[in-house]
């Protein structure tokens, strides 16, 4: 099963960007390309959302509340899925998860803390 580990989180004024990033170990590029990737956060108080997500063939969907805001790529030959940040606001705010799923695979990262904040 692919292990996953995010990156690039922490604190940003409002208005700001970031990028996480989301690196996929313990398989190979072509399995890799394989996997649905999809990224995910909890506010405190919340449930577990879904951000974005990108498929094999590299069809994305998003959330309606980061349309036009964020980006979801993926990078097969890195194994790692990316996410751009741009404009963002306090409501934002939340532990940000990588999720990978193949047939009966689903993996989660331990996720990366995003504050959006003056």
């Amino acid at each position: 099963q692919v292990q996953l580990v995010e990156s690039g989180g922490g604190l940003v004024q409002p208005g700001g960007s970031l990028r996480l990033s989301c690196v996929a170990s313990g398989t190979s590029g072509s399995i890799f390309r394989l996997y649905a990737m999809g990224w995910y956060r909890q506010a405190p108080g919340k449930q577990r959302e879904l951000v974005a997500s990108i498929n094999s063939g590299g069809t994305t969907n998003y959330a309606d509340s980061v349309k036009g805001r964020f980006t979801i790529s993926r990078d097969n030959a890195k194994n790692t899925v990316y996410l751009q940040m741009n404009s963002l606001k306090p409501e934002d705010t939340a532990v940000y998860y990588c999720n990978g799923q193949l047939a009966k695979f689903d993996s989660w990262g331990q996720g990366t803390q995003v504050t959006v904040s003056s």
